[in-house]
Parts: structure tokens; sequence; C-alpha cells
């Protein structure tokens, strides 16, 4: 399978120790992955330098997939494999909080029309983004080069965002991830649920710049949040009742920290899926959800920087009063 090359090098370390993926794939099909003295990830795109994996991290992911993956395909359309968990028990936690305290975040906002009339809409959740379609690239150095030509990109292919590579935290899961699905993928995205309150509502990823049957690894950190699934209304034939699938109740996957569940197939096409709001005991907690997938028009990259990164301030978790805070505020105020 052919392997995206790491963006490592653009990071600039005064140092570098190289460290192999140890995990069963040949050496030609693995990106070789470096660690720093500098230990930051930054780009002119990020708001400020994150903090790249620490090597007891990176020693332990290399042991994954913990767990076997189960395969869920005894419903029409329905094809996926899920691992509970695929980040190791003794990691999980503590690549929860890394993460938490690493990325920056955002509260979008944006307008729709329905039925003629426009509608703000206050995402959810925290959301940020990385990657860029298959038209595009990032050099050694961190710029943007087209693919083919290999020249840089002209400034009106992405009018209305600016893309930024997946730094190394992220990056190094990606590879990893990659190299077990079989996949290649070239976005990642971040979604942080601050408690209960927070959610999505059913939704497929099915859009065309995915490509047909889109391979989408969806991994959980943190607290656990119920992952719902239910078939697309089938319409009933002529003089026929309506197909049993319609009537069935929806799929319930319970993501704990650490699980993972790949979506393939035509799961997308015909499957929508969604993390209700929660209540009561266990919905406290904060939880971090991470998909990595593949672009392949550059639609993709307007789509995923305008609904998960938007116009709005930059968000960062503020660990001494346990909560997010809009970073650019903060950095003001000291």
């Amino acid at each position: 399978m052919s392997k995206k090359r790491s963006l490592d090098s653009f990071f600039t370390p005064t140092s570098q120790k190289k460290v192999c993926l140890t995990v069963e794939a040949a050496p030609s099909e693995v990106n070789p992955v470096y660690t720093s003295s500098t230990e930051v990830s930054n780009h002119k795109t990020y708001p400020f330098p994150i903090p790249r994996l620490p090597p007891n991290i990176i020693e332990r992911l290399n042991e994954v997939p913990a767990s076997q993956g189960n395969e869920i395909n005894d419903q029409p359309d329905l094809d996926l494999l899920y691992f509970q968990p695929y980040i190791p028990p003794a990691t999980e936690r503590e690549l929860f909080e890394f993460l938490r305290n690493a990325l920056f975040f955002y509260r979008v906002q944006y307008t729709i029309k329905r039925y003629g009339n426009e509608t703000r809409i206050n995402t959810p959740r925290f959301t940020t983004v990385y990657g860029v379609d298959t038209s595009s690239t990032f050099t050694p150095d961190g710029a943007l080069i087209d693919s083919q030509t290999s020249k840089p990109v002209l400034p009106d292919r992405y009018k209305t965002c600016t893309p930024r590579p997946i730094p190394h935290c992220l990056d190094y899961l990606r590879q990893l991830t990659e190299i077990f699905t079989g996949a290649t993928y070239n976005f990642c995205l971040v979604n942080y649920y601050a408690n209960g309150a927070d959610s999505i509502s059913y939704h497929s990823d099915d859009e065309r710049f995915l490509g047909p049957n889109p391979s989408i690894a969806s991994f959980s950190l943190g607290a656990t949040r119920d992952f719902c699934m239910k078939h697309k209304p089938i319409p009933p034939k002529d003089g026929e009742p309506p197909p049993e699938q319609n009537s069935k109740p929806p799929l319930k996957l319970p993501l704990a920290s650490g699980d993972m569940v790949l979506m393939r197939g035509k799961t997308q096409a015909n499957w929508l899926h969604s993390i209700p709001k929660r209540k009561g005991k266990g919905s406290e907690g904060g939880r971090i959800n991470i998909t990595f997938r593949k672009g392949v028009e550059k639609y993709s990259t307007q789509n995923y920087y305008q609904y998960n990164v938007g116009d709005g301030g930059v968000w960062k978790w503020d660990a001494r009063k346990g909560e997010m805070k809009e970073w650019v505020k903060a950095s003001e105020e000291s």
C-alpha cells in the first residue's frame, strides 16, 4: 500500500533521532517518524506551536491495536470494524489529557437556508481540522504545492480557507491507522465535547468529495458517549408496506476511551450516525473524537475548514479552570 510522506521534517528540530513504527508492515510501507529536543510542531497557519507526542506515548501507541476488531455487518449496507479498545488502556487517558492541552479549537457559527429562510447555526461542540485534499500537498518546509506539477498552489484554489498540515501528535496516529486499515487519509477532524450537552445530530459522511465507499476511522478519548446509527429511510415499493429496516431501533455503540470504529464500504451511503446529548451520570466529562478521512476534490478542503474553523476566535484548554477558554482574549489579558 502507498503511504503519505511524513510532515515531520518541516518542524525544524535542532537534533533528531529516527524512530521507526514498530508494527507489522513492510519497511517500505512505513513513514519514518522523528523525535527532537524541540518537541513541537509549528506552521504559519497554527496560532501557537503544538507539542509533539512524548516518547512514552509513542512507544505505547506502537502496541495498537490493543484488541481484535469486531465486525458488525449483520444489517443491510452496514460494514463496521469496532475495536474495544484500539488504543492501549495504559495510554488512552494520558493521550486524552495531552491532546486536550495541546490542540486549538473553534466554536463555529454559520448560516444556512431552510425553506427560504436563513438560520444561524451554533455548533454544539468544539472543532478543529488539519490536512488538504489530494490536489495539493505540503513540502518538507510546510509550503503548499500542486500534487501534479509541484508548483506553488495559486491563491484562487482555496479562496475561503488556508489549509494547514497535520501536526506530529495526530499524524503519528494517522500513520498507524493507515497501516491497519489499508486506507490512506489526508484529513484529520477533531471534535471536543465539553460535556453531555455537546452533541452532533444524525448525518452521514457521504459527500462526493470523499469518493465512493469512503473509509473513515473514528477514535474516542475521554468520557464514554453513545454512538448511534440508523439506516437511511428506504422507500417502499409500490403496493408494499414500508421495509422492516425502517422501523428497527438505532444501533447504539457505547464508545469508551480508546475505542475506535472503522466505517467502510456502503456504510456512509446508506447509514446515518450521531452523538446525542447525554444527561445524568457520566455526562460531565469531556470527550475527544478524532476522525481520519480522505478528500479527493478541492471542495473537501473548503468544506472542512468552513464548518470546523469558521471565522471565530481560537479556543484552548485551561487546565487551571478546567474548561475551554478563548485563547486570544486570554493572551491579551496576561
